[in-house]
Protein backbone atom coordinates (compact mmCIF):
# COMPACT_ATOMS: atom_id res chain seq x y z
CA UNK A 1 0.00 0.00 0.00
CA UNK A 2 1.36 3.28 -0.91
CA UNK A 3 2.55 5.40 1.84
CA UNK A 4 0.92 8.73 0.22
CA UNK A 5 -2.62 9.75 1.91
CA UNK A 6 -4.08 9.56 -1.16
CA UNK A 7 -4.04 7.28 -4.27
CA UNK A 8 -1.49 8.21 -6.64
CA UNK A 9 -3.23 9.07 -10.49
CA UNK A 10 -0.26 7.66 -12.74
CA UNK A 11 0.74 9.93 -16.26
CA UNK A 12 1.67 8.57 -18.97
CA UNK A 13 3.65 10.02 -22.14
CA UNK A 14 0.97 10.79 -25.08
CA UNK A 15 2.48 8.18 -27.22
CA UNK A 16 1.51 5.24 -24.26
CA UNK A 17 -1.88 6.77 -23.84
CA UNK A 18 -2.62 6.44 -27.42
CA UNK A 19 -1.18 2.83 -27.27
CA UNK A 20 -3.08 2.11 -23.98
CA UNK A 21 -6.11 3.70 -25.64
CA UNK A 22 -5.97 1.44 -28.54
CA UNK A 23 -5.47 -1.83 -26.37
CA UNK A 24 -8.34 -1.38 -24.31
CA UNK A 25 -10.59 1.44 -26.13
CA UNK A 26 -10.64 -0.64 -29.25
CA UNK A 27 -11.01 0.49 -32.59
CA UNK A 28 -13.91 2.77 -31.73
CA UNK A 29 -12.04 5.03 -29.48
CA UNK A 30 -10.55 7.45 -32.56
CA UNK A 31 -13.78 8.78 -33.30
CA UNK A 32 -14.98 9.82 -29.23
CA UNK A 33 -11.05 10.81 -28.32
CA UNK A 34 -11.10 13.15 -31.36
CA UNK A 35 -14.50 15.12 -30.25
CA UNK A 36 -14.55 17.41 -27.36
CA UNK A 37 -16.36 15.66 -23.77
CA UNK A 38 -19.69 16.47 -24.15
CA UNK A 39 -21.26 19.17 -21.31
CA UNK A 40 -22.06 17.06 -18.28
CA UNK A 41 -24.73 18.46 -15.61
CA UNK A 42 -23.09 19.24 -12.21
CA UNK A 43 -25.13 16.58 -10.73
CA UNK A 44 -23.58 14.27 -12.68
CA UNK A 45 -19.83 14.72 -11.68
CA UNK A 46 -18.50 11.45 -9.65
CA UNK A 47 -15.87 10.33 -7.37
CA UNK A 48 -14.55 7.02 -9.30
CA UNK A 49 -11.89 5.10 -8.20
CA UNK A 50 -10.00 3.08 -10.70
CA UNK A 51 -8.64 -0.12 -9.48
CA UNK A 52 -6.04 -1.48 -12.33
CA UNK A 53 -3.07 -3.73 -12.61
CA UNK A 54 -1.87 -2.29 -16.38
CA UNK A 55 0.15 1.19 -15.37
CA UNK A 56 -0.91 2.17 -19.40
CA UNK A 57 -4.55 0.93 -18.92
CA UNK A 58 -4.90 2.99 -15.53
CA UNK A 59 -3.41 6.31 -16.99
CA UNK A 60 -5.86 5.73 -20.47
CA UNK A 61 -8.95 5.30 -18.15
CA UNK A 62 -7.97 8.18 -15.42
CA UNK A 63 -7.67 10.37 -18.41
CA UNK A 64 -10.64 9.56 -20.47
CA UNK A 65 -13.11 9.73 -17.18
CA UNK A 66 -11.50 13.20 -16.37
CA UNK A 67 -12.35 14.32 -19.72
CA UNK A 68 -15.83 13.89 -19.21
CA UNK A 69 -15.87 15.60 -16.00
CA UNK A 70 -15.26 13.35 -13.68
CA UNK A 71 -12.91 12.87 -10.08
CA UNK A 72 -10.85 10.36 -10.40
CA UNK A 73 -8.27 8.16 -7.83
CA UNK A 74 -6.39 5.34 -9.19
CA UNK A 75 -4.69 2.36 -7.39
CA UNK A 76 -2.99 -0.56 -8.88
CA UNK A 77 -3.52 -3.44 -6.44
CA UNK A 78 -6.80 -4.88 -3.98
CA UNK A 79 -5.49 -3.67 -0.82
CA UNK A 80 -5.14 -0.40 -2.07
CA UNK A 81 -8.55 -0.54 -3.58
CA UNK A 82 -10.08 -1.59 0.09
CA UNK A 83 -8.23 1.10 1.60
CA UNK A 84 -9.98 3.63 -0.35
CA UNK A 85 -13.30 2.60 -1.64
CA UNK A 86 -15.26 3.98 0.79
CA UNK A 87 -13.65 7.66 -0.80
CA UNK A 88 -15.59 7.07 -4.14
CA UNK A 89 -19.55 7.11 -5.65
CA UNK A 90 -18.16 4.54 -7.35
CA UNK A 91 -15.66 1.71 -8.68
CA UNK A 92 -14.06 0.72 -11.82
CA UNK A 93 -12.84 -2.76 -10.53
CA UNK A 94 -9.90 -4.66 -13.10
CA UNK A 95 -10.43 -8.35 -11.77
CA UNK A 96 -6.68 -9.36 -12.36
CA UNK A 97 -4.61 -7.54 -10.23
CA UNK A 98 -0.90 -8.47 -8.49
CA UNK A 99 -1.80 -9.23 -5.12
CA UNK A 100 -5.85 -9.58 -4.51
CA UNK A 101 -8.13 -12.16 -6.83
CA UNK A 102 -10.82 -8.94 -8.14
CA UNK A 103 -13.93 -11.19 -7.22
CA UNK A 104 -12.90 -11.12 -3.76
CA UNK A 105 -12.45 -7.50 -3.69
CA UNK A 106 -15.50 -7.24 -5.20
CA UNK A 107 -16.76 -9.18 -2.45
CA UNK A 108 -15.36 -7.27 0.34
CA UNK A 109 -16.71 -3.86 -1.47
CA UNK A 110 -20.01 -5.34 -1.52
CA UNK A 111 -20.12 -6.63 2.38
CA UNK A 112 -19.04 -2.85 3.37
CA UNK A 113 -21.97 -1.52 1.15
CA UNK A 114 -23.63 -0.48 -1.56
CA UNK A 115 -21.08 1.54 -3.49
CA UNK A 116 -21.56 0.84 -7.13
CA UNK A 117 -19.01 -1.55 -8.85
CA UNK A 118 -18.33 -1.67 -12.53
CA UNK A 119 -15.94 -4.78 -13.49
CA UNK A 120 -13.50 -3.94 -16.08
CA UNK A 121 -11.86 -7.13 -17.53
CA UNK A 122 -10.43 -8.72 -20.31
CA UNK A 123 -12.52 -12.07 -18.58
CA UNK A 124 -14.87 -12.57 -21.16
CA UNK A 125 -16.36 -16.23 -20.88
CA UNK A 126 -19.87 -16.53 -19.44
CA UNK A 127 -18.99 -17.96 -16.43
CA UNK A 128 -16.79 -15.42 -16.07
CA UNK A 129 -19.76 -12.66 -15.98
CA UNK A 130 -21.79 -14.72 -13.71
CA UNK A 131 -18.91 -15.13 -10.84
CA UNK A 132 -18.54 -10.72 -11.12
CA UNK A 133 -22.18 -10.24 -10.70
CA UNK A 134 -22.78 -12.93 -7.31
CA UNK A 135 -19.87 -11.52 -6.14
CA UNK A 136 -22.22 -8.10 -6.25
CA UNK A 137 -21.11 -5.89 -9.64
CA UNK A 138 -23.48 -3.98 -10.77
CA UNK A 139 -22.26 -4.42 -14.28
CA UNK A 140 -19.79 -5.96 -16.10
CA UNK A 141 -17.96 -4.49 -19.37
CA UNK A 142 -15.26 -6.70 -21.60
CA UNK A 143 -11.48 -5.32 -22.89
CA UNK A 144 -11.55 -4.31 -25.59
CA UNK A 145 -14.60 -1.65 -25.17
CA UNK A 146 -15.54 1.63 -26.58
CA UNK A 147 -15.41 4.76 -24.41
CA UNK A 148 -18.92 5.83 -25.47
CA UNK A 149 -19.89 2.34 -24.34
CA UNK A 150 -18.51 2.49 -20.76
CA UNK A 151 -20.05 5.87 -20.33
CA UNK A 152 -23.36 4.99 -20.88
CA UNK A 153 -22.68 2.22 -18.49
CA UNK A 154 -21.53 4.19 -15.45
CA UNK A 155 -24.81 6.46 -16.34
CA UNK A 156 -27.13 3.39 -16.33
CA UNK A 157 -25.76 2.15 -13.08
CA UNK A 158 -25.85 5.51 -11.43
CA UNK A 159 -29.48 6.12 -11.98
CA UNK A 160 -30.15 3.32 -10.38
CA UNK A 161 -27.86 4.10 -7.23
CA UNK A 162 -29.58 7.33 -7.40
CA UNK A 163 -33.08 5.96 -6.87
CA UNK A 164 -31.86 4.96 -3.71
CA UNK A 165 -32.41 6.98 -0.34
CA UNK A 166 -29.18 8.89 0.70
CA UNK A 167 -30.21 10.73 3.44
CA UNK A 168 -33.06 10.60 6.45
CA UNK A 169 -36.28 10.20 4.60
CA UNK A 170 -37.44 12.06 8.27
CA UNK A 171 -35.06 14.84 8.04
CA UNK A 172 -36.77 18.42 7.96
CA UNK A 173 -36.09 21.00 5.01
CA UNK A 174 -37.57 21.80 1.44
CA UNK A 175 -36.09 20.66 -1.94
CA UNK A 176 -33.84 23.89 -1.82
CA UNK A 177 -31.83 24.92 1.55
CA UNK A 178 -30.60 28.39 1.39
CA UNK A 179 -27.68 29.35 3.71
CA UNK A 180 -26.23 32.93 3.31
CA UNK A 181 -24.78 32.81 -0.21
CA UNK A 182 -24.85 28.69 -0.22
CA UNK A 183 -27.74 27.09 -2.26
CA UNK A 184 -28.79 23.63 -2.45
CA UNK A 185 -31.12 22.24 -4.25
CA UNK A 186 -32.56 18.49 -3.66
CA UNK A 187 -33.95 18.28 -6.71
CA UNK A 188 -31.76 18.65 -9.13
CA UNK A 189 -28.67 17.42 -6.67
CA UNK A 190 -27.36 21.07 -7.97
CA UNK A 191 -25.06 23.29 -5.29
CA UNK A 192 -24.40 26.66 -5.91
CA UNK A 193 -22.05 29.69 -3.89
CA UNK A 194 -23.22 33.67 -5.10
CA UNK A 195 -24.87 32.33 -7.86
CA UNK A 196 -21.83 30.24 -9.18
CA UNK A 197 -22.59 26.59 -9.41
CA UNK A 198 -20.17 24.17 -7.75
CA UNK A 199 -19.70 20.42 -8.79
CA UNK A 200 -20.12 18.49 -6.04
CA UNK A 201 -20.01 14.15 -5.91
CA UNK A 202 -23.21 12.27 -5.18
CA UNK A 203 -21.30 11.61 -1.35
CA UNK A 204 -20.38 15.22 -1.28
CA UNK A 205 -23.89 16.57 -2.06
CA UNK A 206 -25.44 14.08 0.36
CA UNK A 207 -23.37 15.11 3.30
CA UNK A 208 -23.92 18.73 2.65
CA UNK A 209 -27.19 18.52 2.64
CA UNK A 210 -27.11 16.94 5.82
CA UNK A 211 -25.37 19.49 7.55
CA UNK A 212 -27.41 22.30 6.11
CA UNK A 213 -30.42 20.93 6.89
CA UNK A 214 -29.06 21.63 10.54
CA UNK A 215 -26.94 24.87 10.51
CA UNK A 216 -24.92 25.40 13.04
CA UNK A 217 -26.02 22.32 14.96
CA UNK A 218 -23.80 19.86 15.73
CA UNK A 219 -23.80 16.34 13.57
CA UNK A 220 -22.24 13.60 14.86
CA UNK A 221 -20.09 11.65 13.17
CA UNK A 222 -21.83 8.53 13.67
CA UNK A 223 -24.92 10.37 12.70
CA UNK A 224 -23.09 11.52 9.34
CA UNK A 225 -22.13 7.85 8.82
CA UNK A 226 -25.31 6.20 9.57
CA UNK A 227 -27.66 8.51 6.82
CA UNK A 228 -25.15 9.11 4.82
CA UNK A 229 -22.84 6.19 3.70
CA UNK A 230 -25.95 3.27 5.74
CA UNK A 231 -23.47 0.78 7.74
CA UNK A 232 -20.21 1.64 6.71
CA UNK A 233 -17.65 3.24 8.90
CA UNK A 234 -14.83 4.89 8.17
CA UNK A 235 -13.49 8.15 10.27
CA UNK A 236 -11.42 8.90 7.06
CA UNK A 237 -14.28 8.54 4.63
CA UNK A 238 -15.95 11.59 6.73
CA UNK A 239 -12.65 13.62 6.67
CA UNK A 240 -12.03 13.26 2.73
CA UNK A 241 -15.52 14.18 2.16
CA UNK A 242 -15.59 17.43 4.84
CA UNK A 243 -11.85 18.33 3.60
CA UNK A 244 -12.92 18.35 -0.65
CA UNK A 245 -16.28 20.42 0.35
CA UNK A 246 -14.39 22.94 2.77
CA UNK A 247 -12.24 23.27 -0.66
CA UNK A 248 -14.73 23.41 -2.92
CA UNK A 249 -16.64 25.73 -1.19
CA UNK A 250 -14.07 27.90 -0.68
CA UNK A 251 -12.44 27.70 3.09
CA UNK A 252 -12.47 26.09 5.52
CA UNK A 253 -14.85 28.17 7.77
CA UNK A 254 -17.75 26.49 6.37
CA UNK A 255 -17.53 23.51 8.01
CA UNK A 256 -16.52 23.63 11.31
CA UNK A 257 -14.71 20.58 13.32
CA UNK A 258 -16.43 19.93 16.76
CA UNK A 259 -13.24 18.19 18.10
CA UNK A 260 -14.29 14.76 19.58
CA UNK A 261 -18.05 15.21 18.14
CA UNK A 262 -18.27 15.81 14.67
CA UNK A 263 -19.11 18.77 12.42
CA UNK A 264 -21.47 21.66 11.68
CA UNK A 265 -22.15 23.69 8.91
CA UNK A 266 -20.91 27.89 9.99
CA UNK A 267 -23.74 29.61 11.50
CA UNK A 268 -24.47 32.46 9.69
CA UNK A 269 -25.99 34.75 12.65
Amino acid sequence: MKASSRPEILETHDTEHRTAARATFGSRTGAATSSPAPVRNFADTWRILVVEGSRADRATLTEALERHGHHVDAVDSGAEALAWFETADLVLLDLDLPDLDGLEVCREIRVAGDIPVITVTSRASELDCVLALQAGADDYVIKPYGIRELMARLDAVMRRARRRPHTDPDADGGAVLEHGPLRIDSDSREVEMSGRPVPVTRKEFDLLALLASAPGQVISRESIMRKVWGESWSRRTVDTHVSSLRSKLGGPEWIVTVRGVGFKLRSMR
